[in-house]
């Protein structure tokens, strides 16, 4: 495990999740893109120290930032060194997000717990050369930079990190964080290789994570304050005007 810093990563949207997935490290299923060997090192909050057999799921948007129902997606438990070990592509940025990798975190390798979700990012200038390379260069959604993501912000508080260390496999690769990247690079087959990531998460195990809690959070933030009494008032006076009894479609959080 590469880093140690012993800090509880924040709670953040789940995108496009899908429970049970396969229990899997290779998570390919023949997606095209460039190959994405990716370390998640989970480290227990109270002690400090790597948590072993826990449970960990990824799933993430193709090269051209579309989900689907089974690639991408998968579940291994952690080891002895408290790193789960996935195989992937990396992943392409959707129409409202940045190029991310999300993850959830089990409190163990058999409890149905939720102690994590999170979004995991990589620097811009790694998504921009792989932007370039076969496959991603079709992608039709607007580019999505990690400034521009609100949840780019909200996964990097209380000093956590949410940004995966990459390095290449071989050396055909130029450096994106120092030097200028040109097209003809991406024209080379020097993707055919692969990157590899690492990044650690903190985790308390015995805290559960109620997915419509931290939704409700994020999107609370982001909306009028007044915006679901105005819904739920909206609904009463609906209710009333037809004489028939409906159900109030989100609780009274105010």
């Amino acid at each position: 495990m590469l880093n140690t810093t012993c800090v509880l990563s924040p709670e953040t949207p789940s995108e496009d999740y899908i429970p049970n997935p396969p229990i899997r490290v290779d998570v390919t299923e023949n997606q095209p893109g460039v190959p994405f060997t990716v370390d998640i090192g989970v480290l227990n909050i109270q002690t400090c120290q790597p948590l072993t057999n826990v449970m960990v799921e990824i799933w993430s948007p193709n090269a051209v930032g579309q989900y689907g129902t089974t690639f991408l997606r998968g579940a291994t438990t952690t080891a002895s060194n408290g790193i789960a070990e996935f195989k992937t592509i990396f992943p392409g940025y959707t129409s409202d997000s940045a190029n991310h990798l999300n993850i959830l975190v089990r409190s163990s390798s058999k409890s149905s717990n939720v102690a994590h979700f999170g979004r995991l990012f990589f620097t811009d200038p790694w998504t921009n050369i792989v932007g370039m390379y076969t496959n991603y260069n079709q992608n039709k959604n607007t580019r999505v930079k990690n400034a521009d993501d609100p949840v780019f912000a909200a996964a990097n508080k209380n000093g956590f990190n949410s940004i995966i260390d990459i390095e290449s496999i071989g050396d055909d690769w130029a450096n994106p964080e120092a030097s200028c990247m040109s097209s003809h690079l991406v024209s080379t087959n020097s993707f055919h290789q692969g990157i590899v990531g690492y990044i650690t998460v903190g985790v308390d195990p015995t805290k559960v994570v109620e997915k419509h809690s931290f939704l409700c959070n994020f999107w609370a933030a982001r909306l009028p304050q007044n915006f679901f009494r105005l819904i739920n008032e909206g609904i009463r006076v609906a209710s009333r005007l037809s004489r028939v009894d409906v159900p109030l479609l989100v609780p009274p959080l105010f």
